[in-house]
């Protein structure tokens, strides 16, 4: 693609961006990074995931710097992370081990462990509180202290939240799911290697964590409506913390004991229950779930059920419909791919913009000479 040289572009350049420093500070008032991560976590949870990089505070800063710009974020912290260095890579985390703050099936009433329903917004009134604009210090901390006394003594409840059985597991004992052999083959990291078609799972679950919220909900929402996918019903919603654990390095790898705990990250699990048919070996019909699969950073439910509907569309891989094309879903929903591409049309085509106007006037010339 051609481009020229534009004189004075460097001062131009240098005034624009203090314009766009001007723009954010110019109501004399300066976000706090703290504020940010305490009042914003759902657009924290956002942009840590569509960054795969899991920081709370770096995530509030490029939420400051990108004046609240989604892609924007995304796209300063996925260039901060590629200059990390990688020195581990943690065990495999099993979702079993999750401390659970949230935990729900629309599939079963009574679950062992029972229905957990969390901090959620699914049961508000959606009706905006203008005593948020009064809202003091000195409240917020009564309510919490009151809040935490209650709280200290539900955790004295008998019921593990740490091992909580999966919801999936009536399905499989009932034998109504298809088992599948153990696929221990290491996952393809699609931040050190970009993704080849046709992709293998681990590339698509990566590329779907990682894809525009909106894009993600946007194509599974179509997929219900247009691409052939019966009315799937959620097994289990899990939210909580996952604890991670790094090989000791010293040690042969044969054993966990002298592993080193650094720490847990809170995700959104979905395991989604999917009809389907199948032929027995009599040749007939018999109904069946599939299992779709969504997980993600953070809080964000409606992004990681969409991650197991597309999971699915994309294990069947029906090219009637669009969401079964991997190349079209996957490369349509990363944001900084998409935002990047569609952003470079304001830069200056003046060369190539030029050669499409001489081809146009040839066009016309010759028409107009053949008119005459």
């Amino acid at each position: 693609m051609g481009y020229v040289a534009v004189k004075g572009g460097t001062k131009a350049i240098e005034e624009s961006i203090n314009r766009l420093k001007y723009e954010r500070l110019k109501k004399g008032e300066v976000s706090d990074v703290n504020n940010i991560i305490a009042s914003m976590r759902g657009l924290i949870d956002q942009v840590m995931s569509e960054a795969s990089l899991y920081s709370q505070e770096l995530a509030a800063i490029a939420i400051k710097q990108s004046e609240g710009n989604m892609e924007e974020a995304v796209f300063l912290l996925r260039a901060y992370k590629s200059t990390l260095p990688r020195k581990h890579y943690t065990r495999t985390v099993e979702s079993r081990d999750m401390w659970v703050e949230r935990r729900v099936s629309a599939s079963f009433k009574d679950i062992l462990g029972g229905q957990i329903l969390g901090a959620t917004y699914d049961y508000t009134h959606r009706l905006i509180d203008f005593d948020l604009i009064d809202e003091s210090k000195e409240e917020t901390k009564i309510w919490l202290e009151n809040f935490e006394k209650e709280l200290e003594e539900a955790e004295k409840s008998e019921i593990d939240l740490r091992r909580l059985p999966k919801v999936l597991e009536y399905l499989r004992k009932g034998g109504l799911i298809k088992d599948h052999q153990d696929n221990n083959e290491p996952p393809m990291d699609i931040t050190k290697k970009s993704i080849e078609f046709p992709t293998k799972r681990s590339e698509r679950l990566q590329s779907l964590t990682r894809g525009q919220t909106g894009g993600v909900n946007s194509l599974a929402y179509s997929a219900l409506r247009s691409s052939g996918i019966t009315h799937p019903t959620v097994g289990e919603i899990r939210v909580g913390r996952l604890p991670l654990y790094i090989e000791e390095p010293l040690s042969s790898g044969e054993g966990e004991e002298e592993d080193y705990y650094i720490g847990d990250i809170k995700v959104t699990e979905v395991e989604m229950f999917i009809p389907s048919s199948s032929k027995n070996d009599g040749g007939e019909h018999e109904q069946e779930f599939d299992i779709g699969y969504g997980i993600c950073y953070g809080q964000n439910e409606t992004k990681a059920i969409s991650m197991s509907i597309l999971d699915e569309c994309l294990e069947k891989k029906d090219k009637r419909y669009p969401t079964g094309d991997e190349e079209f879903v996957l490369l349509s929903i990363d944001s900084v791919e998409s935002t990047g591409f569609l952003s470079h049309l304001k830069l200056p085509h003046y060369v190539t913009f030029q050669s499409t106007l001489d081809s146009v006037r040839k066009t016309r010339k010759k028409e107009e000479v053949h008119e005459g």
